[in-house]
């Protein structure tokens, strides 16, 4: 028993690493997703935050105020700043920006997923990793990690990015750096961990059913376009709630994604990785 599972892991880890590496040779598939996090975790929120820090119209100044009033008044005790343009930057980038945390990196570990196992037919490995010394479940463990890892890095890496932006266009308004809030890092550490294991996991079920690459992508976007609008509403709703509510809800996710992922080890079969069903 000792002696096996190290050899388990490290088949695991192999399988992991191997698809890690021809994702990362693979530039015409990362490159757009990379681009695409880019976009949405710096460029536009960058423009949107400097236009709105840097309003100088009175009536614009005055709509910005309207805006903040509108807002629920949960909301409108914690926004800070001491002018209406202020206020409106701090809203935008600590509430309106967060469901941007859960779709990305979602999106990035539902695209490598949509792959993983259909792709080893198309390229003729799966025979070969089918007929490989690694269990079902090393392989699955394997394929888990590498759609994982993307998705993982997509938010850490985003939220970095996404942090700087707004500490440097928000922050001199406010008397420095500020972000992320406490309410941020539960997001980030605690609820969006979740979605994107579970979304990769029944990803990863339809992946194994389907037999071709565009079967694939057209399922996972049934599969995941529903996750994604419910994260998109857990995402800005747990900023606006109250961390208990927050930690709620993250445990909640845990406990789906827990489910999915040990039904889906049963999903990958050395048959399904044959093209021959099962």
């Amino acid at each position: 028993m000792t002696a096996g599972t190290p050899r388990r892991r490290s088949a695991a880890w192999t399988i992991a690493r191997t698809d890690l590496r021809q994702l990362l040779e693979s530039r015409d598939f990362w490159l757009p997703l990379a681009v695409v996090a880019l976009l949405f975790f710096v460029v536009l929120p960058a423009l949107l935050l400097y236009a709105v820090s840097s309003v100088e119209d009175a009536e614009l100044v005055g709509n910005l105020g309207n805006v903040i009033g509108a807002l629920p008044e949960s909301v409108r005790r914690n926004v800070r700043g001491d002018t209406p343009e202020v206020e409106a930057s701090y809203a935008l980038a600590v509430y309106l920006f967060a469901p941007l945390a859960v779709i990305v990196p979602l999106t990035v570990s539902s695209a490598i997923g949509a792959h993983t196992i259909v792709g080893e037919r198309e390229r003729g490995s799966g025979e070969f990793l089918a007929h490989s010394p690694a269990s079902e479940r090393d392989i699955y463990v394997g394929k888990l990690v590498a759609g994982l890892v993307p998705g993982y890095l997509t938010a850490a890496v985003g939220f970095g990015l996404y942090s700087v932006v707004v500490n440097v266009i928000v922050g001199p308004g406010l008397g420095g750096w500020f972000f992320p809030t406490s309410n941020w890092w539960v997001l980030m550490g605690w609820v969006v961990p979740p979605f994107i294991a579970l979304a990769l996991a029944l990803i990863l079920a339809v992946s194994a059913k389907v037999s071709s690459a565009a079967a694939a992508q057209q399922a996972s976007a049934l599969v995941s376009l529903p996750l994604i609008l419910v994260a998109y509403g857990v995402a800005s709703g747990t900023l606006f709630q109250a961390q208990a509510a927050a930690v709620a809800i993250g445990g909640v996710a845990w406990l789906g994604a827990a489910i999915a992922l040990w039904r889906g080890a049963r999903v990958v079969t050395r048959e399904r990785l044959l093209g021959l069903g099962g």
